[in-house]
């Protein structure tokens, strides 16, 4: 295939994938729960059912320094629309906020609302935050001083729940960063919902953790550690295993061609050829000028691996999103399957700009996820990971001080073994993945026991049962959800079962 008929179809590829990568950042991972169908559910107003209201909460749950101490204001959202009230017992589902706005994710995760009126249950958001990254290196050198304060370590720290009162304070320096950590984040979740259950006399309903993606680790998690205070969680697109190397580094990407692939088998070998056009052409006299102005870079490239990762992050995010109604992968297949041989849209490309991912993605103390890919694995080119590097561009951005700890997840919260692990310590957890995500392939995809199970779909993809039941439902999303529902109502009729009746 000649080297201008693959730039035409790169082209396509970027028309098509404005809105999608534009909105990309979150994997991380929102990891996240974002995609061009949910656009305009982040953007949406919530109904005036859900209430927002602040937390005093406690900056450090676990030293007793002076500044720890400290409160700030996080953020909750109530929905008591469908609530039987703390008489009744009536279940409150708790949403264990990830790194997206709390109102944002209120609008999306509609499917809380249908438990809530199904089983006459309140609704709680907790506001929290986290950044967590597949690529170490995306555009680091394209990154003015104050997006480098953006690529922050991890959790709390997001929408209004920011401490010291400033994002200027919290983001300075380590020291300030250096509270932001899964754990600190479910005692913030333990603090809050203990005391507001305490507040509205509902201290026998029963809380049940719901979160995607990186919301769904940490509610998992969150049963895993505090089981006193949730009785059950369901974790939608959590890959709680890609530590360490309990999954292929290869995995995420591995899943990412075997979308592209079984879609076109000529897309695919378009893009895997893709990679050396590119650094065939930034190696000429002017290439790089010559690129930039191709792809209608907001800045000159420095490198054709700007433009590479790029492409990547464009990918990577059509698959992992590619949930009907939206089709991304096809889309992008489609284009260019369908590009006749000497079309030119250079004319048309005047009017895009290259989109710019937000660099708010990187994690540089806990959640080490080990991606890389070997040569020829992948419809990618070869990028190992690499422990020494991830680490040297963490301290470049943050300092000495600041040094990823890759085995500390599985330390906290274990993940080798897993099937035995949980099997005698867990109970009550929902693991649910559509097999067309990339990220599922570090879930837990076989049941563990009779209480700890996985709920998959062969078709569906990122955090999809989260979100709205429609009409247009496919058969096999409505049949997760069902499934879910009924767990959820097991779960419930136990814990009444059990519970003591004055």
């Amino acid at each position: 295939m000649g080297q201008h008929l693959i730039f035409q179809l790169l082209l396509f590829l970027l028309l098509l994938m404005t809105v999608c990568v534009s909105a990309m950042y979150p994997r991380t991972a929102r990891l996240g729960m974002v995609s061009k169908s949910m656009k305009s559910a982040l953007n949406a107003e919530l109904s005036s059912d859900f209430v927002t209201y602040y937390y005093n909460q406690t900056l450090d749950h676990f030293n007793y320094r002076p500044e720890s101490y400290t409160n700030f204001q996080q953020r909750y959202l109530i929905n008591s629309a469908y609530w039987g009230g703390a008489n009744s017992s009536s279940p409150i589902f708790v949403y264990t906020g990830d790194e997206a706005s709390i109102t944002g994710v209120a609008t999306f995760a509609g499917f809380m609302v249908d438990l809530a009126s199904r089983f006459k249950g309140l609704l709680l958001y907790i506001e929290a935050s986290t950044y967590s990254s597949k690529q170490m290196t995306f555009i680091i050198e394209s990154m003015d001083d104050d997006d480098r304060y953006y690529l922050i370590l991890q959790h709390r720290y997001y929408g209004d729940s920011v401490p010291f009162r400033s994002k200027d304070i919290a983001f300075n320096n380590t020291s300030t960063l250096g509270y932001f950590s899964s754990t600190q984040a479910l005692a913030d979740y333990a603090e809050l919902i203990t005391n507001l259950k305490k507040n509205l006399s509902a201290e026998n309903c029963p809380v049940i953790a719901i979160g995607g993606s990186y919301g769904g680790m940490l509610a998992s998690w969150f049963r895993l550690k505090y089981p006193h205070v949730v009785i059950g969680a369901l974790a939608s697109s959590a890959p709680i295993l890609y530590f360490d190397d309990i999954t292929p580094h290869n995995g995420y990407d591995s899943i990412v061609t075997k979308d592209f692939r079984e879609t076109s088998e000529t897309c695919y070998t378009t893009i895997k050829q893709s990679w050396s056009e590119i650094d065939e052409v930034a190696g000429q006299p002017n290439g790089l000028a010559n690129l930039s102005q191709i792809f209608k870079t907001c800045e000159p490239l420095n490198s054709s691996q700007q433009l590479k990762l790029y492409l990547e992050y464009t990918y990577e995010a059509s698959a992992q999103y590619d949930n009907p109604p939206a089709h991304y992968v096809s889309d992008i297949c489609n284009a260019i399957d369908g590009a006749p041989e000497g079309t030119s849209i250079l004319a048309e490309l005047q009017k895009v700009s290259m989109p710019v991912l937000d660099p708010r993605v990187i994690t540089c103390t806990e959640m080490v996820m080990p991606f890389g890919r070997g040569e020829n694995d992948t419809m990618f080119q070869a990028s190992p990971f690499d422990l020494n590097n991830y680490t040297k561009t963490c301290q470049d951005i943050f300092g000495a001080s600041v040094t990823p700890r890759p085995h500390w997840i599985t330390t906290e919260f274990g993940g080798h073994d897993i099937k035995s692990v949980l099997g005698n310590f867990a109970s009550n957890i929902i693991f649910s993945n559509g097999l067309r995500d990339p990220y599922s392939i570090g879930g837990v995809l076989q049941d563990i026991s009779e209480s700890v199970v996985a709920v998959y779909t062969l078709k569906g993809a990122h955090c999809l049962d989260l979100g709205t039941p429609m009409p247009s439902d496919p058969d096999w999303l409505v049949a997760q959800r069902d499934k879910e529902i009924k767990i959820v109502a097991l779960w419930l009729a136990e814990y009444n079962a059990k519970r003591p009746t004055s």
